[in-house]
């Protein structure tokens, strides 16, 4: 298909923020203060993403990656604890269970939902076992009364990864809120962004204090905390800890952002009806729909490329929206495929053939609040034009 045409003149890059003018004077404000670290519009920001997921705590922090291993840091883990996790995550998940010493246990995925399957952690369960952590894939969420179960079961600790999933609900329970800590992403691609940024939410006073003490160098207190009204106090250092804070100049821009997280889901519900209709026809396997009990952040609207049935492989299906000047991305290879992983722990991405074929075959189309209809219109041009619908 070389006489491909372009339907756009400007590319659509993936996954691009839908900024508004009140995070730009917030900025702005940050800006003049000269308070560009951790202050109070990092509180304000933990404040606001608490009563919207209705927990007590939020801890922001520098990312998500920083949220993950602290959590696993504060609830113990130790060298040689196993932690069961999903193939079909970004590499960060893992990367954060081998910084806090522990060892990651894939198990494959359901293939319809694409989430972590119970009945395969079941089955990777060893005496080494000390927690899980299942990622809300896309936004949809995992089984949680099933993993809670098994967590109850065993005496595990249960990290949520919430990257993709801040509007997630499973059973009327908000994800991030069912285990034992649930960590958010607002990087710059997400539902709600920072720019850089994550944030760890617990129902625990304990793990909350734990996870800002250690991700501010293990310091007794904030540097903002340090003046008050009877003087200079000084800090203590009470842990070896971590430099994760969030800035001031982050939560400026996710402190407005919050209050829209609402609207942009009911914008990402609009594009998601459409493709959902729009590739009715078409020989790609579609996102499977949820159920009335749960309820999906539509962060990725994942398709995928079967070669036997599309005439082309997801790569090319790539390329030929690439050509198209539309942006995609990929979500995710399986994590067995990456040599890191492979070389040390001995993975093969035939022991999970779920994940797999997924990871060959998924393709990310754009889907975020900034897209106008018309840029939602080039999307399912280029995508009919490309497979030659």
């Amino acid at each position: 298909m070389s006489n491909h045409r372009t339907v756009r003149a400007s590319y659509l890059v993936f996954g691009q923020p839908k900024i508004e003018q009140a995070e730009i004077e917030e900025v702005l404000a940050c800006l003049r203060s000269a308070w560009l670290g951790t202050g109070p519009k990092a509180a304000e920001f933990e404040r606001r993403v608490a009563a919207y997921k209705g927990v007590p705590y939020a801890v922001g922090l520098n990312s998500c990656t920083a949220g993950l291993h602290l959590a696993c840091v504060v609830l113990g883990l130790q060298p040689g604890d196993e932690v069961i996790t999903t193939p079909m995550t970004f590499c960060a998940t893992v990367n954060a269970i081998v910084h806090a010493g522990a060892v990651p246990v894939l198990a494959d995925v359901d293939p319809r939902t694409m989430n972590i399957d119970p009945a395969e952690v079941r089955r990777r369960i060893t005496p080494r076992t000390r927690a899980l952590l299942p990622v809300h894939f896309a936004g949809r969420p995992c089984d949680m009364d099933a993993l809670m179960a098994i967590a109850r079961e065993h005496g595990l600790k249960v990290i949520e990864d919430c990257a993709h999933a801040i509007e997630t609900e499973h059973r009327g329970r908000k994800a991030g809120t069912i285990g034992d800590l649930g960590v958010l992403s607002f990087y710059s691609t997400k539902n709600i962004v920072t720019g850089e940024g994550g944030m760890v939410l617990t129902r625990d006073e304990g793990l909350a204090r734990r996870v800002k003490r250690a991700g501010l160098h293990g310091m007794s207190a904030d540097a903002w905390k340090r003046f008050t009204d009877d003087g200079y106090k000084h800090y203590d250092v009470e842990e070896i800890g971590f430099k994760y804070n969030m800035m001031d100049l982050q939560a400026a821009i996710g402190m407005h952002q919050i209050t829209r997280v609402e609207a942009y889901w009911r914008r990402r519900q609009e594009i998601w009806q459409r493709y959902l209709r729009e590739f009715a026809d078409l020989p790609l396997e579609l996102p499977a729909p949820w159920s009335a009990h749960e309820r999906h952040a539509l962060h990725l609207f994942t398709v995928l490329v079967d070669p036997a049935r599309c005439g082309a492989s997801r790569d090319d299906m790539l390329m030929r929206l690439h050509q198209r000047n539309i942006g995609t991305g990929v979500h995710y290879r399986s994590i067995p495929n990456m040599t890191v992983y492979r070389q040390r722990f001995g993975w093969r991405p035939e022991d999970f053939p779920h994940s797999q074929r997924i990871g060959d075959q998924t393709l990310s189309l754009p889907i975020s609040a900034k897209l106008s209809d018309d840029d939602v219109s080039d999307v399912i041009a280029a995508v009919r034009d490309a497979i030659g619908r």
